[in-house]
């Protein structure tokens, strides 16, 4: 089969790709158009988020028997549509379900003790020990929103700090998760967490999930961790809420406003309510790299292979 790898990627997936037999062409330099001009001559395609997959592209890949996504968000590939047209569409959350579910935690660990604040003051010579007073994680309520790969990655991560874990997942039957995780509602989970963590994917159920209404429904005010997806969380309600203390922090590996097509941030037309978060002292962000680790580079490309060979 003819493959095509439109993104970088680990070296491991061309080999394992072209042990199996397969051709491989790598071209990184492909937007839509380019792309949509040459689909109709590959198998399998690999992508990662870059480039849009929509109906008009799909009609045309005549010959295509897979999409195969570096990561885990499908929301860039009409997968329905693919699916009906008998393309197979593959993702590898296995691959960085390990690198999600530390950062997650150290963005929580971040937000508890001012790290970055208090990194920030002592470079500039100050020492206000008593103003980055922290808190400690043990004893605490951490709910999780996805109980997936990531999702269960973080929980297996909070085991040795003595909290309680709890994890709401609608979509898994009764008994899904380990012995040292309660299984929740969303209201149990909103009556009792001090910390809520999202693992889910950006679907239209979930499309800004939490609003204004979903944060006053929490019986106290909690610390939000966001590693799934910017769009799942209402920027503008996130803002007011922490203004209005409903929220007390919020540490955020992905943004509404980043681009998925070019990994970035356009700081010339970002609205008020995310200057409001850049300079809030009860945030902490990082660009869109909880799953990004020099390990799950790796895994991440092995995972694909393995399920692009199995399917071809």
């Amino acid at each position: 089969m003819k493959i095509l790898v439109t993104d970088n990627t680990h070296p491991i997936l061309h080999q394992l790709l072209r042990q199996a037999g397969h051709e491989v062409v790598v071209n990184t330099s492909l937007n839509y158009g380019t792309l949509l001009a040459c689909i109709g001559d590959f198998d399998a395609l690999v992508v990662r988020s870059k480039i849009v997959i929509d109906r008009p592209f799909l009609d045309r890949a005549r010959h295509l028997r897979c999409i195969g996504r570096l990561g885990a968000g499908m929301e860039t590939i009409d997968v329905e549509y693919a699916e009906s047209l008998g393309i197979r569409c593959l993702n590898s959350p296995e691959g960085n379900r390990d690198a999600v579910g530390e950062h997650a935690l150290g963005l929580l660990l971040a937000l508890f003790n001012h790290l970055a604040a208090a990194d920030a003051e002592v470079r500039r010579g100050l020492w206000q020990r008593e103003a980055n007073r922290g808190l400690e994680i043990k004893g605490r309520t951490v709910g999780i929103i996805g109980f997936g790969n990531m999702g269960s990655a973080f929980a297996q991560r909070l085991q040795g700090f003595e909290c309680t874990i709890l994890a709401y997942d609608k979509y898994k039957p009764a008994g899904y998760a380990p012995s040292y995780v309660q299984e929740v509602t969303l209201g149990e989970l909103q009556a009792r967490a001090d910390v809520v963590s999202l693992h889910v994917p950006l679907t239209d159920e979930t499309r800004h999930m939490v609003s204004l209404p979903f944060i006053k429904a929490f019986d106290h005010p909690f610390h939000l961790v966001n590693t799934s997806r910017g769009a799942v969380v209402c920027t503008p309600h996130l803002a007011q809420a922490l203004e209005e203390g409903l929220l007390l922090g919020a540490a955020l590996d992905v943004i509404e406003y980043e681009d998925m097509t070019r990994d970035g941030l356009d700081l010339d037309h970002l609205p008020a309510d995310f200057t409001y978060l850049l300079q809030s002292p009860h945030t902490v962000l990082s660009p869109h790299v909880a799953g990004w680790t020099v390990e799950s580079k790796e895994k991440l490309a092995a995972t694909l292979a393995k399920k692009i060979i199995a399917t071809l």
